[in-house]
């Protein structure tokens, strides 16, 4: 595990909030990730390019601070690659059953007061901690 850095932290939820603020303000839209990159599969156009531009700075974006000397830790990935789609199918079917994921309803969705978007969220986190205490504590 990587040592809790409040500075880096701070300046990365505040660069989030920034593209979240700037994106609503000048697109009207709401930075959910899994929206953004439906959206990029099925749109064309003007539509495509902001997606991809979009999509491609959320990559570009960790491998620009590797080449910049930032230290970038492996993530721990499991050993069967039945459980990684496993995991992956769960993630998108209750992406879909949400209508949205954790950066539009954590990021936008609460910084809209939508009742809807909190309520996921409490959910999201709610299933995240019982996740970590079964994983962690029980298996």
């Amino acid at each position: 595990m990587v040592e809790f850095t409040p500075l880096s932290a701070a300046v990365g939820g505040a660069l989030i909030g920034l593209a979240s603020v700037l994106l609503m303000l000048l697109l009207g839209r709401v930075a959910g990730i899994s929206g953004i990159f439906a959206g990029l599969l099925v749109s064309g156009g003007e539509e495509r390019r902001w997606r991809g531009t979009f999509i491609a700075g959320l990559l570009a974006a960790p491998l620009a601070a590797a080449a910049a000397g930032y230290p970038m830790a492996m993530p721990q990935m499991p050993s069967s690659l039945v459980l990684v789609a496993a995991g992956g199918l769960l993630v998108g079917f209750g992406t879909r059953m949400a209508a949205g994921c954790t950066s539009g309803h954590g990021v936008c969705g609460m910084a809209r007061l939508s009742p809807r978007s909190i309520v996921a969220t409490l959910v999201f986190m709610a299933t995240a901690i019982a996740v970590v205490a079964v994983t962690r504590h029980i298996l």
